[in-house]
């Protein structure tokens, strides 16, 4: 083979192994990323700080059922239940809302919108990276290890 074609082979090779197991999206939620975290915030005071809280504290109550029969939207900051999701699985339910059967149990309803007609891949992989940014360095070591150990 000649070496230039076996160049190209070997880069075509680790493009695609580079892209083996990424979920559209999600590869971009970068809590150290500065302009992402920034861009986020914006996003996030926008699209999410209605329910979840300009602190990301949640409604009040949020573990009581409204008289709807539906729960309150949880914090995103550490008390909250947010970190104990994978980033495919946060991604997914901002992007498609809270889908029974697929992000929560089979006949659940929920007030979560679905925000993929309204915000790009983008601005929600930007508003989990904000959000991902004001957890604590205990959460998120502890979440680092929660997933690394999942399906185990």
């Amino acid at each position: 083979m000649v070496p230039s074609r076996r160049s190209a082979l070997a880069a075509g090779a680790l493009v695609l192994l580079a892209a083996c197991g990424r979920t559209p999206g999600v590869a971009g939620i970068d809590p150290k990323d500065e302009a992402k975290v920034t861009r986020g915030k914006t996003v996030y005071a926008t699209s999410c700080a209605s329910c979840h809280g300009a602190e990301l504290q949640g409604q009040a109550n949020w573990r009581q059922r409204l008289s709807s029969g539906r729960m309150p939207a949880p914090p995103h900051d550490d008390s909250g239940h947010t970190w104990h999701h994978p980033d495919e699985v946060l991604f997914g339910i901002t992007k498609e809302g809270l889908v029974p059967g697929k992000y929560g149990p089979p006949g659940y309803v929920s007030d979560m919108p679905a925000f993929g007609g309204i915000l790009s891949d983008a601005d929600i992989a930007a508003a989990l990276s904000y959000i991902q940014s004001r957890w604590s360095p205990e959460v998120r070591q502890a979440r680092e290890s929660m997933m690394r150990n999942r399906g185990r």
